[in-house]
């Protein structure tokens, strides 16, 4: 019997626990999915937010660094996600924990880049703002046209592309794992700023493109696990975790 690999799952701006649910729902037996959720939502929602990229990445460590080195384990992570997953497996190199055997990075170009702070859209008014989420899909008309569900999520959002807007690079040496990193056709984002991922891994980063925009993700939903699954199998293979 194969042995379970982790994948911890960090979720995009406004997202929680939940948000990969429908993306995720067939992975394969071998594959164990644990979500992790920022704090002023879901099951943290009497928590306070948090608008601190370094605050929210240590949130993250906390609440996986005991579960670190039991099994082989990944991370996946989309737009923001994406941006914490590389901060959080600097931090817990930095802590000289096992190091995750693979990154999954989708709907962001590279740390490096400087397109994040072109827009900072958690300072524009609420009209500017709105329609910049609508713009980037995933989020259904019904919240965005529903008043007393926005002011539930507006605030979340806000500090999330904060989060993000507001993170300055610190050039760090590159991380001694594999990278697949994925993004939409659609997405505004330049194939300059996309390879800047390579920077941050000392293996050749495997570039996949999909059709769609920003939340493509859930419209390839079996082609990205089944990319996940390949490469995992490999690793447990690979590690004799049969």
């Amino acid at each position: 019997m194969k042995q379970k690999i982790t994948l911890f799952c960090l979720h995009f701006a406004g997202g929680n626990k939940y948000s990969y649910r429908a993306l995720f729902q067939n992975l394969p037996s071998f594959i164990t999915q644990v979500p992790i959720e920022a704090p002023g939502r879901g099951s943290r929602l009497r928590e306070d937010l948090i608008d601190d990229i370094e605050k929210m990445t240590e949130d993250f460590y906390q609440q996986i660094k005991l579960r670190l080195g039991i099994t082989p384990y990944a991370i996946y992570g989309h737009s923001m996600g994406a941006l914490l997953a590389y901060l959080l497996t600097h931090k817990i190199k930095n802590n000289n924990h096992s190091l995750p055997v693979q990154l999954f990075l989708s709907g962001t170009p590279g740390p490096s880049s400087a397109k994040r702070q072109e827009k900072m859209r958690h300072l524009m008014d609420k009209e500017g703002f709105l329609n910049e989420i609508r713009a980037l899909g995933g989020m259904p008309m019904e919240i965005l046209d529903d008043k007393e569900m926005l002011e539930y999520f507006e605030p979340i959002l806000r500090k999330d592309f904060k989060v993000s807007e507001n993170y300055t690079h610190v050039e760090n040496a590159p991380l001694p794992i594999p990278f697949t990193v994925l993004t939409g056709t659609n997405e505004d984002m330049e194939e300059d700023d996309i390879s800047l991922w390579q920077k941050e891994s000392g293996e050749p980063v495997d570039f996949i493109k999909f059709e769609g925009d920003h939340f493509f993700i859930y419209n390839h939903t079996n082609e990205i696990v089944k990319i996940i699954s390949n490469k995992l199998n490999f690793y447990a293979k690979a590690l004799n975790y049969e």
